[in-house]
């Protein structure tokens, strides 16, 4: 089914950009009884935003990618005007994954089933601006655990994540939803909103967290962010996993969670001087590298070593020129939260 909505690509895959045209389409779903996969995102895909597809493709009926720049996780400073926007390629990449049921492979490929594509004044009929002060309409919060992590450096970004999903959520209405682990204090805190709101779709427990997909040749963490990379900040990108990796060897030989930090900040810094003798032009910053409990998101006290907690996010965020990576690896039972 070719789209024929005007200024849009065309696209075999069904494109609705209005939530009564998709609500039509989901009642349709709901009275044959098909179970429906969601994956949001914020477009400009990458074979991280695809893993997430196949897997709602092998795991239910019908799968729907939403496709929605969030004004409101933005700060006023932030990226909103140059986050990068690939609508033609990124339908391209969406009608070329096929793949079989897992619970009964030889009935057939699976293909996605539609894309939600709605405008700014869809989701947000009140308005929206990127100054929280000045925004008006409903909003939601998951107060007590948006100001640790990547809330420390944006404040009102999970307020914005929250909102924008609640509203995706009630659109969508899906059986399964799929994020990944690359944003895990997100993915956490999403599962707590559903339980916290008595959602039905997804339930808490259908709201499945992925893997983080990387770089085969040097583990960088995929994200849309990576384009601005330039070709030196790309060579050093690595950095932030290495430095977690680090961390993670000197908590598991039962070193302090001190100690954990003070090696993979040494792996920065190492790294940032020997950028400089290879004469690379790129400007490294760290934001920040931490071990927080994996069910409070509260940071760990210097003194703790592994058998003091068994449920840990170690994470970091490593800004390259004008670039913020992002990256975590989870300790102990804190892995139980991945499928």
């Amino acid at each position: 089914m070719a789209s024929n909505l005007s200024g849009l690509p065309p696209s075999r895959i069904p494109i609705f950009t209005t939530v009564a045209a998709y609500r039509e389409w989901r009642k349709g779903a709901f009275d044959a009884g098909k179970s429906v996969g969601y994956v949001p995102t914020m477009g400009a895909l990458h074979e991280g935003h695809l893993s997430l597809v196949r897997r709602s493709l092998a795991e239910n009926d019908l799968s729907v990618i939403s496709i929605f720049v969030n004004p409101a996780q933005f700060a006023p400073h932030e990226d909103l005007a140059t986050y990068p926007r690939t609508l033609p390629r990124d339908l391209e990449l969406l009608e070329a994954e096929e793949i079989a049921p897992s619970s009964s492979p030889s009935s057939g490929l699976r293909t996605p089933s539609a894309v939600f594509l709605p405008t700014v004044s869809e989701m947000y009929p009140s308005g929206i601006v990127q100054n929280v002060a000045e925004q008006k309409g409903t909003f939601v919060e998951v107060k007590g655990y948006g100001h640790q992590m990547e809330g420390v450096s944006r404040p009102t970004f999970f307020r914005g994540v929250a909102t924008v999903v609640t509203k995706l959520f009630n659109a969508i209405q899906p059986t399964n939803a799929y994020f990944g682990q690359k944003d895990i204090q997100q993915a956490l805190l999403l599962k707590r909103m559903c339980r916290d709101l008595l959602l039905s779709h997804p339930e808490p427990s259908n709201l499945h967290i992925i893997p983080t997909t990387r770089d085969p040749s040097d583990g960088l963490a995929l994200s849309s962010r990576n384009a601005y990379l330039s070709a030196n900040g790309r060579k050093v990108a690595p950095t932030l996993r290495q430095a977690l990796q680090a961390a993670e060897a000197a908590w598991k030989l039962g070193f302090s969670k001190s100690v954990c930090i003070a090696a993979a900040t040494s792996v920065v810094d190492f790294r940032k001087t020997q950028a400089q003798s290879e004469g690379l032009d790129v400007n490294m910053k760290l934001d920040y590298l931490e071990m927080n409990d994996a069910n409070t998101f509260e940071e760990l006290g210097p003194q703790l070593r592994k058998d003091d907690v068994d449920f840990v996010i170690l994470s970091g965020a490593l800004n390259v020129d004008k670039t913020r990576l992002i990256d975590n690896i989870l300790l102990g039972s804190a892995g139980q939260v991945l499928g």
